[in-house]
């Protein structure tokens, strides 16, 4: 200041001053030098202002654009910067950095059941405990929801990153206390390592976040590292994905139907329409690889419509050339009963009314996780179904979040027993026990029970024994296409 004031007789900058009452506070000041005649310094003339209150507003504003506001961690930004400064680093000395992304598992449930003042609250908490479990020179960033990520730089081994790792998911399934109430979370972490994995932002970002989903995947409460057998398999997701969306226009998809058999007569009373997708390039495509898939794009929605038609004009061939009561059981996705896709439902019992069909012809095969804390407007759509005279059967059972409320709550028509259990049925006797509990408890709330996955004739008698009313599996036939579906019943009708 006073080197620039001697040279050109005026200094315009900030100083910190202090008040009066002994208070440091910013102020912006400029000083002119006054002269006498002769050229001599005769004064000073100094001008100020007070800047505080412009300070703290800069300072609420950097604030607010690098800082998340709820839990006080860098956001989105903050952390694009700071990785991009560690991996500078990292090019001048060549130490190795790890990235992890976490993700809360279970937190929408929490989100929705308790409120979102207690998920902001449980935000804050997990934030804390991700700051705990890290060094001070690491970066903790929120990026948003329930989505955080840590910079982990100068790695000189991954067992630290393995130790911080198991920190982080003892702590974070810690309970929460919140308002009085408990909560419970868990965390699905993916892990990347800079330079053995990539060297740039996105491609780091884009593998943390392919370990983090493969994590969840494999059951939550978890890492998992990033590895290029991953990016494999989400490339080959992706292509499949493209695939699946032209699919339907292109008329690669079928409808086959699986026989489910009378126990006690042998004859075919109903039977499961299966969706197959008939790939140019790959065949058959297995529907565990493209089902859930179509659920995540919501592309189940246009598929599962064209399922239910194919099946309605299935059924109306049966009616029509066989005479036959034979029922068409249609799967239902979760997806299938979320609000914006009621009028599905409503669309498919006037189809079904107009092609002369009843819903005695149908019945629907949903999960119990549809059921677990069903909302009103899936109630409502289970009703509209029932009210059509469409029967209903609750697929898997025993293998999920099975209750006996559900029975007592919903009007379920049908049991189905899932493969699992008939599968050991010959040589595990607590397959044969849980099988026989499922089929006494439903008969005595009036409900029939099919068992899946019957392949041997040593199984059908263990559940005919048992009271199991029907049962289906590759014992009599495989899913098949329409065509040999009809012959089969065409040789039924024939020999009876």
């Amino acid at each position: 200041m006073w080197q620039q004031l001697k040279i050109t007789g005026m200094w315009h900058g900030e100083v910190w001053d202090k008040r009066k009452d002994g208070e440091v506070c910013p102020r912006r000041l400029t000083i002119n030098t006054i002269k006498s005649a002769s050229g001599t310094v005769d004064r000073y003339v100094a001008i100020f202002a007070d800047i505080t209150e412009e300070k703290q507003s800069e300072e609420l504003i950097w604030q607010q654009a690098n800082f998340d506001t709820l839990t006080g961690l860098s956001n989105r930004n903050m952390f694009h910067n700071r990785l991009e400064q560690e991996l500078k680093k990292f090019k001048r000395s060549a130490q190795p950095l790890a990235l992890m992304m976490i993700d809360l598992d279970l937190f929408k449930e929490v989100n929705d059941t308790l409120g979102h003042d207690v998920g902001d609250i449980l935000l804050q908490q997990a934030a804390q405990r991700i700051n705990a479990c890290v060094r001070e020179s690491d970066t903790v960033a929120r990026l948003g929801g329930d989505e955080f990520m840590v910079i982990l730089p100068e790695i000189s081994r991954t067992t630290h990153v393995e130790d911080i790792a198991d920190k982080l998911l003892h702590h974070l399934a810690e309970p929460y206390t919140i308002s009085h109430e408990v909560a419970y979370v868990s965390a699905s972490i993916g892990i990347t390592l800079c330079p053995s994995d990539a060297t740039d932002i996105d491609t780091l970002l884009k593998n943390a976040d392919l370990a983090m989903y493969v994590a969840k995947e494999n059951g939550r409460n978890r890492f998992r590292y990033f590895t290029p057998s991953l990016q494999d398999a989400a490339q080959k997701r992706m292509r499949l994905s493209n695939d699946l969306r032209g699919a339907l226009a292109a008329n690669q998809f079928r409808v086959y139907f699986q026989p489910i058999v009378d126990l006690t007569t042998g004859r075919i009373r109903k039977a499961e329409a299966l969706l197959r997708w008939q790939h140019p390039e790959r065949g058959l495509v297995s529907p565990m690889d493209f089902i859930p898939l179509a659920e995540e794009t919501g592309l189940i929605n246009t598929m599962g419509d064209w399922v239910f038609k194919e099946s309605a004009h299935q059924a109306q061939r049966m009616s029509k050339h066989f005479q036959s009561d034979c029922q068409i059981s249609v799967n239902l996705s979760p997806v299938q009963f979320r609000a914006e896709n009621q009028g599905y439902i409503k669309e498919w019992l006037q189809y079904v009314q107009g092609l002369g069909l009843n819903g005695k012809n149908f019945v629907v095969e949903i999960t119990e996780g549809l059921l677990l804390n069903a909302e009103p407007d899936i109630i409502e759509q289970l009703l509209a179904l029932r009210n059509a005279g469409i029967q209903v059967a609750l697929d898997d059972f025993g293998t999920g979040y099975s209750s006996l409320s559900y029975l007592k709550k919903f009007d379920i028509d049908y049991l189905k027993i899932d493969q699992s259990f008939v599968r050991n049925m010959e040589t595990d006797m607590n397959d044969i026990a849980l099988s026989e509990a499922i089929i006494v408890i439903a008969h005595k709330l009036g409900l029939k029970v099919i068992a899946e996955g019957v392949e041997t004739q040593g199984q059908k008698k263990i559940l005919a024994e048992a009271g199991c009313d029907f049962a289906q599996g590759y014992l009599y036939s495989k899913p098949i296409p329409s065509a040999e579906f009809e012959s089969l019943l065409l040789r039924e009708q024939t020999n009876r």
